[in-house]
């Protein structure tokens, strides 16, 4: 007892100077990521850009301490140097998949493909970009439900960005009945989104057109341009005023039919 006394006498003050770098080291990380934080907020640096180095900066500063931490309890430099490479070959053989995702964040960075903030959709997947990581792309649906995906899985996939541009080309597509007359049909159409606040004429008009004879009514098609961010709200607003003006006019959306011909032996 008094040998092993006296080496953890002998052997206090490592791990006093452990104890003193490893809080000093977190101390000394987050001023780091703070003034880092701080002076990409001044240069107007990239959400996505700026998440994605702050958390690879966190990931090697802890290296790092860890490090010092070991060389202070007097284990061996070549040691640890060893220990790391052994470990990190055997992490690479075992975590490829993690490799690999960690190389999709920083395809996603350069190639901008999107950033924070924007409306993608991957893998029948659409929602707002909340965070991308080193190993996986956070997206939060219009439902709120937060959805993960690797970084890989993204890289290989066909991504769709809704709010890339500026301006959005608004679709859609009304049935009226045969009986109905197609041309005041598509004279309130064009109405609506001539008076509407939010649709523009550039790059193009309002349009409306009869894009189809289905097999229960005439299917009118317009299109119009508006805002990216007023995409949704408008969407909506010209289904609603659309609906209301034949209502008014006395345009039918009629149900689907089916004509029957029953002949007689």
């Amino acid at each position: 007892m008094q040998k092993f006394f006296d080496k953890f006498v002998d052997y206090l003050p490592h791990i006093v100077a452990a104890l003193i770098i490893y809080i000093g080291g977190l101390i000394a990380m987050k001023i780091v990521i703070k003034i880092m934080n701080k002076g990409m907020n001044v240069k107007r640096v990239d959400k996505t850009l700026h998440k994605f180095v702050t958390s690879v900066v966190h990931v090697s500063m802890m290296v790092l301490i860890l490090v010092m931490v070991l060389s202070a309890l007097q284990v061996s430099t070549s040691s640890i140097i060893a220990a790391i490479g052994a470990a990190g070959l055997a992490i690479g053989l075992a975590l490829q998949n993690s490799l690999s995702n960690v190389a999709g964040g920083f395809i996603i960075l350069l190639t901008k493909t999107f950033k924070i903030g924007d409306y993608i959709s991957i893998n029948n997947v659409e929602g707002y970009v909340d965070s991308i990581s080193i190993l996986q792309t956070t997206i939060l649906t219009m439902e709120n439900k937060r959805v993960s995906i690797p970084n890989k899985m993204v890289t290989e996939s066909i991504v769709i960005n809704f709010t890339a541009q500026q301006k959005r080309r608004l679709e859609l597509r009304f049935n009226i009945a045969y009986e109905d007359d197609h041309k005041k049909a598509m004279s309130i159409i064009l109405a609506v989104l001539n008076t509407h606040p939010d649709i523009i004429d550039v790059p193009d008009e309002p349009m409306c057109v009869m894009e189809a004879h289905a097999d229960s009514s005439i299917v009118l098609l317009m299109r119009a341009w508006l805002p990216t961010e007023k995409y949704w709200p408008t969407r909506y607003d010209v289904i609603q005023k659309v609906k209301e003006q034949f209502d008014r006019e006395g345009i039918t959306i009629p149900f689907q039919q089916v004509e029957m011909h029953i002949k007689n032996s």
